[in-house]
């Protein structure tokens, strides 16, 4: 795994865009998967300022989105579909229909869920994923105790999840849909390259047990750990408690000039 600290979360922001621009540089034509929260939204808006600037094309670039409420209306402002066309879709030049999120609103969630996987794979896979991380170690909308290996599924939210969302929902806690639809860890795991971003000092201990503590389903996101093109970006803040800050420090002033993450 590759631990990058950076002075600020801009930074975050900007290295993780540099990633994306130079993939879709190199393949025009490469399957992003978005992530939602706050976590990624510096990203996107580094994505849009480019992309306005004429350094990257997304029109001949495909995408999935990680995770969705279930029980939200089409349209919905805090639907994670609406969160990515309103963050990032609506300012680039996607083609019609190139971004795909899993359908909340579905009759039949399981076969939703089946659905997706099977268009994910139709498309040759993600080729690099986005991801932030809950406080919780949670990733997409995979709470503690998921399936290391588990596929796109129905899950329940835990309360932590439910009372961290709730900013995006006027602070009230029973308004966050009870139940979602996300890409499970072995899904995000067949993605080219993981990038996760985390700032704050509330992400530090979840970071921690992802980098640096044992491999476990009680902190999900520590499956990075198993990938073999893994990226972290953290301000100082979420890099806090890291038992070995100094290596990752060392081993990405010691990286070769222009190669990138």
């Amino acid at each position: 795994m590759e631990v990058v600290v950076v002075p600020s979360a801009e930074q975050v922001a900007s290295l993780a865009a540099d990633a994306v621009c130079r993939l879709l540089q190199g393949a025009p034509g490469a399957v992003l998967g978005l992530a939602t929260g706050s976590s990624p939204l510096a990203l996107y808006a580094e994505l849009i300022a480019r992309h306005r600037r004429g350094e990257v094309s997304f029109a001949r670039a495909r995408a999935f989105t990680l995770d969705e409420y279930v029980g939200l209306p089409a349209g919905h402002p805090e639907s994670y579909r609406e969160v990515i066309r309103r963050e990032l879709e609506d300012h680039v030049d996607f083609g019609p229909g190139a971004v795909r999120g899993p359908d909340g609103t579905a009759a039949d969630l399981d076969r939703a869920c089946r659905e997706y996987e099977q268009a994910i794979r139709a498309a040759g896979g993600v080729d690099l994923q986005v991801l932030g991380i809950g406080t919780d170690g949670h990733v997409a909308f995979n709470e503690p105790g998921s399936s290391l290996t588990s596929l796109t599924r129905p899950k329940a939210l835990a309360q932590q999840t439910r009372t961290d969302n709730a900013r995006f929902f006027g602070g009230r806690v029973q308004e966050v849909p009870s139940l979602c639809l996300t890409q499970g860890l072995g899904t995000i795991g067949r993605a080219g390259h993981l990038v996760l971003l985390a700032c704050g000092q509330q992400k530090a201990q979840a970071v921690a047990a992802t980098v640096e503590g044992p491999l476990s389903a009680s902190c999900p996101a520590s499956v990075l750990q198993l990938h073999p093109h893994a990226t972290v970006l953290l301000d100082p803040a979420a890099a806090s408690a890291l038992r070995h800050r100094g290596y990752y420090d060392l081993a990405w002033a010691n990286k070769p000039a222009g190669q990138g993450l």
